[in-house]
């Protein structure tokens, strides 16, 4: 494979087997293979293309159809992208094994497999594009899947769900667009090494103020920051099960992503004035979102606030402007997807076990299915923070980085959040796992290939948790290709 087919494989791979899966809507086994293959040929790549960007052999920049630079389709292989395109292709695993229980015929033939991979190649499209506006399409595209997903049983709490996430949608897509737009009119140009490189010596001016403001705008309604994030627990809600746990995985951090490389990666100083807003933002979005989950019986809604929650913890490691802060940012984004595709995944086995996702009428796994509540258990402690599991070393790097820039309040407000996260967990615990199962409710085998889904992620959990300082380094390289992306 030449570099350039190895840089476009993600996104060519996923949005290629789509078009294929669009052509077995009446072949339903067949499209669940082909789903498979695809979801396991774009992994390979993906790991392949890591490997390469750390090693410094990787394809440097590859520009569709040979146009210009700054004009045409590029893709990059450079951190923090080629590191989130692992974790995606890690999570589009686990989802695919955990589907084989949780798609039936019925999905599948509406479109399910299509949407999907869809889904990935947009979301590695945007973790590897080097334009402004490419990335701006990538959303879009992303977009269009994620609403024909939420959608895909047309029942009216979806189609609720999907009206309210378009909306948001179309306001932020609007706001990064006229950013983009006015970015363009001041530069006279959208490629992001590029602008990282003039940007700095350019005097400020109202054009780019106001740009920064809107893409920043833009983007934090698309991670889900506190007070744009009300629309987002809802809409996990509607999704049907897998659907939700790809989304918490991807959604809200391919926002985050996106509003980090634009801010510390493109604007770079010129963003200073906007870090004490993205402070604030990121403490509102850690504590009010962990209030909100202790209030909610619904285990999807409750999972929802604490995704948008740790979108926070992300947003104060970025709005510290230190590399500390940017690497702590990036190696909390690496365990955040892989949990929270977890505890979306654990909670549907908890549905399928009691029929119900009210906590209520939960309980009694620790009885009827001890392999479950050992899989569950990993990525319910390490969002709670327990050590030795990543979700420990992702706070514990956040809370450092605080300190270190002289932000203690910040770090302050995160510990906090922490502690409400562990009331909130210990509550869920004992929910589910812990007291007695409803007599009414006799309870329910969680299949095999559910289990085999939360394995793969609990399994990268344990692994980053136990071995941390690589990926720690890992992330150290990716702060340090952000702050160097206009060198």
């Amino acid at each position: 494979m030449t570099d350039s087919l190895l840089l476009i494989a993600p996104v060519g791979l996923p949005l290629l087997g789509a078009a294929v899966a669009v052509l077995l809507p009446h072949r339903p086994r067949v499209s669940e293979g082909w789903t498979g293959l695809v979801v396991a040929l774009t992994a390979l790549a993906s790991i392949v293309l890591f490997v390469r960007s750390i090693d410094g052999t990787g394809p440097a920049i590859a520009v569709f159809g040979d146009w210009p630079r700054g004009i045409g389709v590029g893709f990059a292989a450079r951190l923090p992208g080629t590191l989130l395109i692992l974790v995606v292709a890690l999570v589009a695993t686990a989802a695919a094994i955990y589907a084989r229980a949780d798609i039936g015929d019925r999905r599948r033939r509406a479109g399910h497999d299509a949407l999907m991979l869809a889904l990935v190649g947009a979301v590695n499209g945007a973790l590897l594009t080097t334009d402004l506006f490419n990335l701006y399409v990538w959303f879009e595209l992303a977009l269009v899947a994620a609403l024909g997903l939420v959608t895909i049983d047309r029942r009216r709490e979806q189609i609720g769900g999907a009206m309210r996430y378009a909306a948001f949608g179309m306001i932020a897509a609007t706001a990064i667009l006229a950013g983009i737009g006015l970015v363009y009119g001041a530069t006279g140009t959208l490629d992001m090494a590029t602008l990282a490189a003039i940007l700095p010596a350019r005097p400020p001016s109202v054009a780019l103020a106001v740009a920064g403001a809107l893409i920043l705008g833009g983007f934090a309604l698309k991670s889900g920051l506190a007070p744009l994030h009300v629309w987002l627990p809802a809409s996990y809600a509607a999704a049907p099960l897998t659907v939700a746990a790809v989304f918490a995985a991807l959604m809200t951090k391919m926002g985050f992503y996106a509003l980090m490389l634009v801010i510390a990666g493109v604007f770079g100083a010129a963003a200073a004035q906007l870090l004490p807003v993205l402070a604030l933002l990121a403490a509102a979005t850690m504590l009010l979102c962990a209030l909100a989950a202790l209030a909610q019986t619904d285990m999807r809604r409750l999972i929802g606030y604490h995704v948008v929650a740790q979108v926070g913890y992300m947003a104060a490691g970025v709005s510290l402007g230190t590399a500390e802060g940017l690497a702590a940012a990036t190696f909390y984004m690496m365990h955040s997807m892989i949990v929270q595709a977890n505890l979306f995944l654990g909670i549907g086995a908890i549905r399928r076990a009691s029929g119900s996702w009210d906590l209520k009428r939960a309980g009694g796994m620790i009885r009827s299915d001890r392999l479950f509540v050992a899989l569950f258990a990993v990525p319910m402690l390490s969002l709670a923070g327990i050590p030795p599991l990543s979700g420990f070393w992702a706070k514990l790097f956040v809370l450092r980085a605080g300190i270190a820039a002289g932000m203690g309040w910040l770090s302050l407000v995160a510990l906090v959040a922490a502690l409400l996260t562990i009331i909130s967990v210990a509550s869920l615990w004992v929910e589910t796992c812990w007291k007695s199962r409803p007599a009414d409710r006799p309870p329910r085998d969680v299949p095999p290939a559910m289990l085999a889904g939360m394995a793969v992620l609990s399994a990268a959990t344990l692994a980053i948790g136990l071995y941390p300082e690589p990926w720690w380094r890992v992330a150290e390289l990716a702060a340090a290709t952000l702050k160097g992306m206009g060198a």
